[in-house]
């Protein structure tokens, strides 16, 4: 019955790792409903690939996993999940409720609820259908984890299965902005010289994509986007890029030279804002489609709640009746300066046995396929990946440091890559791969999964390494005696290459379009020329 309500809900793909609460349902849903259990070799890397999933297709992602340490483990990636706002349901077995005594019993209810996540009962055999439903629909509208509990003792349980009675979640509702938040934007819009509008991930439709060029346009302003935005504006002439403490010199001399800031579906936080340093002197108009994310990182301005893309829109026509002159803040010039500056504007420090990250990352973006799942797991490395990786759409990058955490890129990046089908790509540390990636990679290997996993190796936990160089302490405890992983990515039926220079690189690359196996390789980095700037 459970596996049914998931095939009538759509549901054909779960991540899981089976166990004897929950062997029997995911048993029913491959033989029964005829869908997909994707068995994976850790319970947290079956809830973080349905958080890939649910990112790369627009739906619901679903993990199934058994009770007592096999929920425990899930802990961080609830976590994540719900940070990350993604729609996932986790169907967990639970503990017979007259088994007291049963070793892994634990209070799942009392585990979930401080990571933010929903909670739902499966209460009798005879509601089973009702509290499917309520818990798919509760991830798709509360946009986060919701674990469905399942008694253990209900699974040979006989009752009449009730097809779902029909849909609860309709989407999004747009919202028509008020007349008096408008009359405030387009104020303060109207006497802007210099304007700048900045997309967030509320804006990343395509459909918003378009409004908020036109709007651009009309105003005569530069366009930016958040971290979770990038590459929304690529290839328009006056694109600033990400806004914040990742932006590049060009672009942080517009934005603080601005006199206001337009943003759309756009936080706001301390990251975007530069620690609020990019607000400062200059008005800023904040549109969301939610109440909740208005004016809850910065103080602003003016604040309309709307879809980004119709409130674009009907501020231009707005403008246009006021018969507002556009600015010249978009400037040839600035089109120009925009043009000339290049992410290769560094000195290389590779040498013969280590190589520069950041020339590594420049020959992997232009030889990988454009059209590509983008996944980071945690680790110094990233700081540069975040600004010099590229993807098509901005629904193509999976971010995976919502929780401060590393590890998470594995499991993220196989259900990315299932929920996708195009070639992903996965940046990692060694730290990251050894606490989170080395077993899922045989996961990828058993689904035979499209995935190439960059480590960029510095033999370190760099992090950690850098806090004890910048004091002058000795960083040994940072550091690690790995083995060699190329061989061990062998090992687990992949294929595996060392890097210890461009040249290899090169090689490597030139190798990678004939690949018929997840791919891991590994990047030797020098620790102490791990730069974030």
């Amino acid at each position: 019955m459970i596996a049914q309500a998931l095939r009538d809900h759509g549901i054909t793909d779960v991540f899981g790792v089976m166990g004897d609460a929950n062997l029997y349902m995911m048993d029913s849903f491959q033989r029964h409903a005829g869908c997909h259990f994707y068995s994976v070799s850790h319970e947290s890397g079956a809830v973080l690939a349905a958080n890939g999933y649910a990112r790369a297709t627009g739906g619901v992602g679903v993990a199934s996993v058994t009770h007592g340490p096999a929920f425990t483990n899930i802990v961080t990636a609830l976590v994540e999940g719900v940070r990350e706002r993604t729609p996932i349901l986790v169907v967990a077995g639970d503990t017979a409720v007259v088994d007291k005594d049963n070793f892994q019993n634990i209070s799942q209810r009392d585990v979930t609820i401080p990571t933010g996540a929903g909670f739902e009962q499966v209460r009798s055999v005879k509601t089973v259908c009702e509290d499917v439903a309520v818990a798919v629909h509760r991830a798709l509208n509360e946009r986060r984890p919701v674990v469905l509990n399942v008694p253990v003792d209900f699974q040979w349980q006989e009752a009449k299965y009730a097809p779902p009675a029909g849909p609860r979640w309709s989407g999004h509702q747009q919202l028509a902005p008020s007349q008096a938040a408008l009359e405030d934007a387009l104020g303060i819009i109207a006497s802007a010289r210099r304007p700048v509008v900045l997309a967030g991930r509320g804006a990343s439709s395509e459909e918003s994509r378009a409004a908020l060029v036109r709007l651009a346009d009309r105003i005569g302003a530069p366009l930016a986007t958040t971290l979770r935005a990038r590459d929304l504006f690529r290839g328009e002439p006056h694109n600033l890029g990400i806004c914040g403490t990742l932006s590049h010199e060009v672009a942080l001399q517009a934005l603080t030279d601005a006199d206001c800031l337009i943003t759309f579906g756009a936080g706001l936080n301390r990251w975007t804002t530069a620690e609020g340093s990019i607000l400062a002197d200059k008005a800023v108009v904040q549109v969301d489609s939610e109440s909740a994310a208005l004016g809850r990182f910065q103080v602003v301005d003016a604040m309309v709640q709307g879809d980004a893309g119709a409130v674009a829109d009907l501020i231009g026509d707005l403008l246009d009746e006021a018969e507002v002159k556009p600015t010249g803040y978009a400037s040839p010039e600035l089109a120009a300066k925009l043009a000339a500056r290049s992410d290769a504007d560094f000195t290389d420090a590779s040498t013969d046995r280590t190589v520069d990250h950041r020339s590594a990352i420049l020959k992997l973006d232009a030889a990988f396929p454009q059209d590509r799942t983008l996944v980071f797991d945690g680790g110094r490395f990233v700081m540069k990946c975040f600004s010099m990786f590229h993807v098509s759409h901005p629904s193509d990058y999976h971010h995976t440091v919502n929780f401060g955490s590393i590890g998470l890129g594995m499991g993220t990046a196989i259900g990315a890559a299932t929920g996708s089908g195009k070639p992903t790509l996965l940046i990692t540390g060694d730290g990251g791969f050894m606490l989170g990636g080395l077993a899922e990679f045989n996961t990828a290997v058993r689904h035979k999964l499209d995935l190439v996993v960059v480590m960029f190796n510095d033999g370190a936990y760099g992090a950690e390494h850098i806090q004890f160089r910048n004091k002058d302490m000795d960083p040994t405890s940072s550091t690690f005696d790995w083995p060699e992983f190329a061989p061990v990515a062998d090992a687990l039926g992949g294929k595996g290459y060392t890097v210890r220079n461009l040249a290899e690189l090169d090689a490597v690359i030139a190798e990678l379009p004939a690949r018929d196996r997840p791919v891991l390789i590994d990047i030797k980095l020098d620790p102490d020329k791990v730069t974030a700037h």
